[in-house]
């Protein structure tokens, strides 16, 4: 058996504490609704269709801020929640920072999400949203792209719900990726968080 000398002990504890420290501030930023990162690998190219029917590519939005979030229309609860809190967010924003944000809604229901109920769903949210549709493959190619988990989840009345992961993501207006918030975030703190960001 390896026996540490009594001399280390002290030195063992410290470091044992400031790793602590590091773990409990870590935990306490994913508990915040928000998680951030230097450089990752999220985003990418896509080419979709939006809510009037028109093709849009990620070229479109050069120039402004992208506020992305992965739902369903048929979504009874995280979805509605998630883009209120966005819509909310921008509402508290100066103008001139609304205005360089265009909020979007990705669907990973493409069997059931199209143009048109994309248009009526988006009708209950403010002006400038855009929501982005696509068959199953150009769905599932930018969910990768994104890192967003889906997947559909049978119902016992025959229907189905789509299980997915609930993150909305801030990019640039160069189209690379600059933070990303949980479900746990509210109106008030994304929008301190837009403020500084954008």
């Amino acid at each position: 058996m390896i026996r540490t000398p009594i001399a280390l002990v002290p030195y063992l504890v410290l470091v044992a504490v400031l790793i602590g420290g590091v773990l409990w501030q870590r935990g306490n930023e994913l508990s915040s609704g928000q998680i951030t990162t230097g450089e990752a690998l999220i985003g990418g190219p896509f080419a979709l269709e939006d809510q009037t029917g028109t093709l849009r590519t990620d070229k479109d939005f050069r120039g402004k801020y992208l506020l992305i979030y992965f739902g369903y229309t048929f979504c009874p609860d995280v979805c509605p929640l998630s883009l209120g809190v966005m819509d909310d967010a921008l509402r508290k924003l100066p103008k001139d920072k609304t205005n360089a944000i265009v909020p979007v809604f990705i669907t990973v229901d493409p069997e059931r999400d199209t143009s048109k109920v994309l248009k009526d769903y988006l009708a209950g949210f403010g002006p400038g949203w855009v929501g982005l549709t696509g068959n199953l493959t150009e769905t599932e190619i930018v969910a990768k792209e994104y890192r967003v988990y889906f997947a559909k989840a049978p119902l016992k009345d025959g229907g189905y719900a789509v299980n997915h992961s609930s993150t909305i993501y801030l990019m640039g207006p160069d189209g690379r990726y600059i933070a990303n918030f949980d479900e746990s975030i509210g109106p008030d703190q994304l929008a301190a968080e837009l403020k500084k960001r954008v």
